[in-house]
């Protein structure tokens, strides 16, 4: 992958139930109009925390993304083995999972999340 942009499981939620405040209607467009990616560790994080009762989302999750058109990365054993590299400024193991993929395949993130920055990747926000 070259091009496009990649979601945190925040950005997801945000996007998906239309929150104005945090989801700018500049970036909500670009996220409609460029290749999206999502990670399979946006969906095990996001279902991790709904089943605790940490999160609300929508049941259909898999099925909004899939009818957005965004693309979907899977989890591959690089993106894991780039993640074992990663200095801890960041301790949340999915997200440090999304910083690996953004690396491995080069593309920024979606994400309103500072503790990204130090990694080196592109962030895209508001």
């Amino acid at each position: 992958m070259s091009d496009g942009q990649l979601l945190d499981s925040h950005a997801l939620l945000w996007f998906l139930g239309g929150d104005a405040k945090r989801i700018s209607p500049q970036l909500r467009e670009r996220l409609e109009d460029d290749a999206t990616t999502v990670s399979a560790a946006s969906f095990w994080e996001i279902a991790i925390k709904v089943g605790l009762g940490k999160l609300r989302a929508p049941q259909e999750l898999p099925l909004r993304v899939e009818e957005l058109g965004f693309q979907l990365l899977p989890i591959r054993p690089e993106h894991a083995w780039r993640a074992r590299d990663l200095p801890l400024h960041h301790r949340d193991p999915f997200d440090r999972l999304l910083i690996a993929q953004a690396q491995v395949e080069r593309l920024p993130i979606v994400t309103a999340d500072s503790q990204f920055a130090p990694y080196g990747v592109k962030i895209i926000w508001n």
